[in-house]
């Protein structure tokens, strides 16, 4: 009787082991399968990305206004870097080669101490802009811990500057830390990142946004904002400002 009892516990046991394996070897090839797939998801979505910048080649930048990119700009350890000799006027540089209307750009960065820059889009050129904010909206960029100078929210880092303030409370890094930016705009919504966090969303040409545009900083910049398409443009203001890995991808 015993020999029968533990022949059927033994038996049972098999069975059981069979049957975990078989299952275990669904899960895996499941895991597989959806792992392939993302794989196959993540390679499509970056074929999507155009390289504004890859850390070799400044082929296509120019100085804002002008033919060829000015000496102010170099590139430094496969990063796009500006040696802060720009103002408020000059220094400032374009992608030329292409215009853009809603997108996606995403860029990496880092400022030194007490450094300002900031990122347009949507730029202008011509005769009657002396620089690109003249019609740009801009991301703000700025050393918001070190910065000399008290800040005001429309000032501060990750904000549609001059327009909608920032909410960068636990994204903020010190000078000299790598950041992380994105910009999504479309005609029907605008939404700015900081190092993963939503920092900025606001409707392009709303009412809201009208208001802000009259009574605000740009209420003398009568094309402030109107263009729906443009070029992509960076700020020198006069401090050294690192940027890297510059890509987007139209929407």
């Amino acid at each position: 009787m015993k020999k029968i009892v533990y022949t059927f516990i033994a038996l049972s046991v098999m069975v059981a082991c069979k049957s975990n394996g078989d299952e275990k070897s669904k899960d895996d090839a499941t895991a597989e399968a959806g792992q392939q797939e993302n794989k196959i998801v993540d390679q499509t979505q970056e074929d999507n990305w155009t390289y504004l910048f890859d850390g070799t080649s400044t082929d296509g930048w120019r100085g804002y206004n002008a033919e060829t990119l000015p000496e102010g700009w170099v590139i430094e350890d496969g990063s796009l870097k500006s040696l802060g000799k720009g103002g408020d006027i000059g220094g400032d540089i374009v992608y030329g080669k292409e215009e853009f209307g809603e997108f996606e750009l995403y860029l990496e960065w880092k400022i030194a101490k007490g450094g300002n820059s900031g990122i347009f889009y949507h730029v202008l050129e011509g005769e009657e802009f002396k620089a690109p904010y003249f019609s740009a909206p801009e991301y703000q960029v700025i050393d918001q811990i070190g910065f000399p100078q008290k800040l005001e929210l429309w000032q501060s880092i990750g904000a549609d500057y001059g327009m909608y303030n920032p909410d960068f409370e636990g994204a903020v890094k010190n000078a000299g830390e790598w950041n992380t930016s994105r910009i999504v705009f479309t005609n029907d919504k605008v939404s700015y990142y900081l190092n993963g966090k939503k920092t900025v969303e606001f409707v392009p040409w709303s009412e809201d946004w009208k208001i802000r545009k009259e009574k605000g900083k740009w209420e003398k910049f009568p094309n402030y904002g109107k263009a729906k398409t443009g070029l992509i443009g960076l700020q020198d203001h006069g401090s050294f400002i690192w940027y890297k890995n510059i890509k987007i991808k139209k929407l």
